[in-house]
């Protein structure tokens, strides 16, 4: 059973992501899945699960960046910053397509953002959604996120769709709330597709369905990408026979490479064996993390 690798799905809007890792751990009967980065129930796309072992690459994954496309509601402002929560502004008006496009600028590149009360971020122990909801006030701190890009698809009053492309940590709620409000119209995020996580592109994710019949016939297996995948821009090192034994019993190995940052161990396989640190003053390698399975 290949118990070890990385699936990724094609969310459909409705299940939370936790339920999705539920069903892959269910049909695939591997305890151990875990996701690189959530997306809400009302979003659909790119939901990267690792098996296995895999889930020790989650810290690289759920760091990247992700791009989405986004449809932004104008006219109306709601306490969720979706069309989930109650209204709490209605203008019924909408930014003409110049004015639109000037603001846009101004949330490109480094910024601050203030996140959603709705969301998971916990205050003192308290998840902040958890206090929304019994009427606490929320007072969340900007945080500093990158929109690598933001770019108009179409605008069809009182809808804009947008395709962002942005850091770890951006909520596009957020992004749809500020902009309403920097335009006076009252704005939020009525559509959220993710189209890319990382390295993985929808192209590469699997419709939810297809899985499910996989999952049920026993043929998930092909579904399954090698965790290399996860690091397509580290360089490889290939090793085999006795460097291939000291790296799975986590002891160093010679460094020839000058290389400074991390790199990944490839066994004879192809798969991925270990992530590999440079050891200072030392041509050495050391595994930061091994892949044991």
């Amino acid at each position: 059973m290949k118990s070890f690798g990385i699936m990724v799905v094609d969310k459909p809007v409705g299940p939370t992501s936790h339920q999705i890792v539920s069903m892959v751990r269910r049909g695939t009967g591997i305890r151990k899945v875990g996701h690189a980065g959530t997306l809400d129930p009302r979003a659909s796309g790119v939901l990267v699960l690792c098996l296995g072992a895999a889930t020790r690459l989650s810290e690289y994954l759920s760091t990247s960046s992700k791009r989405y496309e986004a449809v932004i509601r104008f006219g109306a402002s709601t306490e969720t910053y979706d069309s989930e929560g109650r209204v709490t502004r209605e203008t019924h008006t909408f930014p003409a397509r110049k004015e639109l496009e000037g603001v846009l600028d101004d949330f490109r590149g480094d910024i601050k953002q203030v996140p959603p009360p709705y969301s998971a971020i916990k205050i003192k122990g308290k998840k902040a959604y958890e206090l929304a909801r019994a009427g606490k006030e929320i007072d969340l701190e900007a945080r500093d996120v990158t929109i690598y890009e933001l770019e108009v698809v179409s605008y069809e009053k009182p809808d804009l769709t947008v395709s962002v492309e942005c850091s770890a940590g951006t909520y596009i709620r957020s992004l749809a709330h500020d902009i309403g409000e920097t335009l006076s119209t009252g704005a939020h995020l009525a559509e959220l597709r993710r189209t890319k996580a990382g390295p993985f592109t929808i192209e590469d994710a699997e419709p939810l369905p297809k899985l499910e019949v996989g999952f049920v016939t026993d043929k998930w297996e092909k579904y399954v990408l090698p965790a290399t995948d996860a690091l397509p821009d580290l360089p490889e090192i290939v090793v085999e026979g006795e460097e291939l034994s000291l790296l799975t019993n986590g002891h160093r190995i010679a460094r020839e490479l000058d290389w400074d940052g991390i790199a990944k161990a490839i066994g004879p396989d192809g798969d991925l064996v270990a992530i590999l640190e440079p050891v200072e003053e030392s041509e050495e390698w050391h595994p930061s993390k091994v892949f044991n399975r």
